[in-house]
């Protein structure tokens, strides 16, 4: 009989540790982005967001298959709301970014702008200023920041080109935010890995573009 009742509360305990895991409420990790971050000229679901999107859910249901007595792990409460546009500059995220922290609360917001404005030339006070904006008002609202990095070619001169890639390495330093250095590292000149456009990473590109984004995201995860 005591041997049937220590069998009933162990089965009790790993029920309600379990309900509590599978009822803990999830987090939003919210990515504002350019063409890079919203599948431009790829399958739907097929970008690294949405690889992101499917590894945190992996690591949720690794952690709902955890044994009793361990530490939940926290990388896969995790949900991923996509606000990327194509086009996208900073000053249009910044706009933007109000609303999505009202609508959706979330816990961590990626910023990943700027391309269109150092493609464009617009002056890099203005890409500073911008991010330095959303740095601020993201935290404001209560969440982490991971501010990603970009290069871009030298079509306007050489010192413009390094200011550019400065400016967040600088914002970086001076907010204390988590930073991926560039997006593109590590293939940035395989056009195999490029559409046609040699411009917008094609699919085999999308889980380096995730690879070069988890280091620096996932201590924000908890």
């Amino acid at each position: 009989m005591k041997g049937f009742k220590w069998m009933a509360l162990l089965l009790l305990w790993l029920t309600a540790a379990g309900s509590a895991l599978a009822q803990s409420p999830r987090q939003t990790i919210l990515v504002i982005g350019d063409s890079l971050s919203a599948e431009y000229g790829l399958a739907r679901d097929t970008g690294w967001v949405s690889l992101l999107a499917r590894r945190l859910a992996d690591l949720s249901r690794t952690a709902a298959g955890q044994k009793a007595g361990t530490a939940p792990r926290t990388e896969g409460q995790y949900s991923v709301v996509n606000a990327s546009i194509s086009g996208e500059t900073t000053s249009g995220g910044r706009t933007r970014l109000p609303t999505l922290l009202q609508q959706h609360r979330p816990a961590i917001v990626v910023l990943q702008l700027g391309a269109n404005d150092g493609l464009r030339g617009l002056p890099l006070s203005t890409l500073r200023d911008n991010l330095q904006a959303m740095i601020a008002a993201s935290r404001a609202a209560g969440a982490r920041v991971l501010l990603v990095g970009m290069r871009i070619p030298p079509n306007f001169g050489r010192d413009y080109t390094e200011r550019f890639h400065d400016t967040f390495a600088q914002l970086a330093r001076e907010k204390n935010t988590a930073y991926v250095p560039f997006l593109l590292e590590g293939f940035a000149a395989d056009m195999a890995l490029f559409q046609a456009d040699r411009i917008h990473p094609n699919e085999r590109a999308q889980v380096r573009i995730l690879e070069n984004v988890w280091p620096s995201l996932r201590p924000l995860l908890g």
